[in-house]
């Protein structure tokens, strides 16, 4: 119900704005305006998203909780596609979305109000099996010392030789 009221909204906003200042400031200004915030967006969007990868690869490399670094990358990505949709409405909730402080009181925002669950499923595991289909039992740091791993393996002969060129993914 929310999507459709946006769908019906934004639209009216934006042509009652360009109605209202293109009376005001006239159709060429109206257009340059239109024009440079979709050159500013795409060069913030450039320069805030190597800052948002590298936080990115830094959370990841020292194992760190990547949430936040994702979130502030989708919010760019988010804003830089307002920034490209002519309109004023959405110019300002782009350019509003690229300042680092409104992403964080945003991601803070939306952290309190969604939910997120995880759920592990094996094939075949339902409820009211035992712990041995509960792949958090299997989990390396709830592995006990000396644990054994059964398998099958079938051995292939070393004579028969491939027909075609290596791929470069395989060794021949």
């Amino acid at each position: 119900m929310w999507l459709l009221l946006a769908f019906i909204a934004i639209p009216l906003i934006e042509i009652t704005l360009f109605i209202e200042v293109g009376g005001m400031i006239g159709l060429p200004m109206t257009l340059l305006i239109v024009l440079v915030t979709a050159i500013l967006g795409t060069t913030l969007v450039r320069s805030q998203g190597v800052k948002v990868l590298g936080d990115l690869q830094r959370s990841l490399s020292e194992l760190r909780d990547p949430t936040e670094p994702l979130a502030h990358g989708a919010m760019i990505l988010f804003a830089g596609a307002l920034l490209l949709t002519p309109g004023f409405f959405t110019d300002a909730v782009g350019l509003a979305l690229m300042i680092p402080n409104f992403r964080v009181a945003t991601f803070k925002f939306l952290r309190k109000r969604v939910n997120v669950t995880t759920t592990f499923s094996m094939g075949g595991a339902g409820p009211g099996t035992s712990d041995r289909h509960d792949p958090r039992a299997n989990h390396p740091s709830s592995a006990q010392q000396g644990d054994v791993i059964d398998g099958e393996f079938t051995e292939v002969d070393p004579s028969k030789r491939p027909t075609h060129r290596p791929s470069g993914w395989t060794k021949h």
